[in-house]
């Protein structure tokens, strides 16, 4: 079973290959939203790679979101279009639950019965956020959250809770419980994207690739500049 996974969420960009639970290529940028420049690159190493020992995709993995508005449909138009072409299917993993991953592999066996809030910043004090057990299991769905000192209050009561990514920033004066560690550098990338992805593979859990959309949490707002000016009202936007 040969995966392509994508993960272009964020401001990194990043594209792994899996055959069976094994990682076999991995490339990522994190320079900034350079996805539309970057990702056709990343993917034709990836695919010269398996073309050079006779091996084909099963299938194509992506983030689904939430995150960057650009970087998401950057993504997931890119990977629909791999599917489409080699008729094979479309896998979707969640962008928190790759992150979340990556934070449970830097604390191995210390995590247990412990909680995981994956965050990405949402600008302001807002973040797309979620809750996850050592165990993977989503016991709070997907949220957008402004951060206040009660933020979490019900899971800080009752054990060490892990909060990571772009948006933990934005709690760590805020939040003052003895029980909120961060940690730094957790980023999504593809090569997190694995195990999920062969989960949904065998379960046959595919996405239909002609109607498919990330999730994006909130619609795309756009702003007109305020030294331009526009016969179009101007609409108040989001990432």
């Amino acid at each position: 079973m040969i995966i392509l996974h994508i993960e272009t969420s964020t401001q990194i960009c990043s594209v792994a290959l899996s055959e069976d639970s094994n990682c076999i290529f991995f490339i990522s940028n994190d320079e900034g939203m350079n996805h539309a420049a970057l990702l056709s690159s990343f993917i034709q190493q990836a695919l010269d790679m398996l073309k050079s020992s006779d091996r084909q995709l099963n299938a194509v993995a992506v983030s689904s979101g939430p995150g960057s508005y650009t970087g998401l449909r950057i993504g997931v138009s890119t990977a629909k279009g791999i599917c489409y072409g080699l008729n094979i299917p479309l896998i979707s993993v969640s962008t928190l639950e790759i992150m979340t991953i990556e934070a449970l592999k830097r604390l191995s066996t210390e995590a247990e019965d412990h909680y995981f809030i994956p965050m990405i910043d949402a600008r302001r004090m807002e973040v797309y956020d979620a809750v996850f057990d050592a165990g993977m299991n989503l016991l709070r769905p997907v949220t957008a959250d402004i951060i206040t000192e009660d933020s979490f209050i019900n899971y800080l009561k009752e054990n060490r809770v892990y909060i990571f990514g772009n948006g933990s920033a934005k709690c760590k004066t805020l939040l003052k419980s003895s029980n909120a560690y961060f940690i730094d550098n957790i980023h999504p990338l593809a090569e997190n994207m694995i195990q999920p992805a062969i989960k949904k593979y065998k379960e046959n859990n595919f996405e239909d690739v002609a109607y498919f959309e990330p999730f994006y949490l909130k619609e795309f707002q756009a702003t007109v500049p305020k030294n331009k000016t526009s016969s179009v009202d101007p609409v108040k936007k989001t990432n």
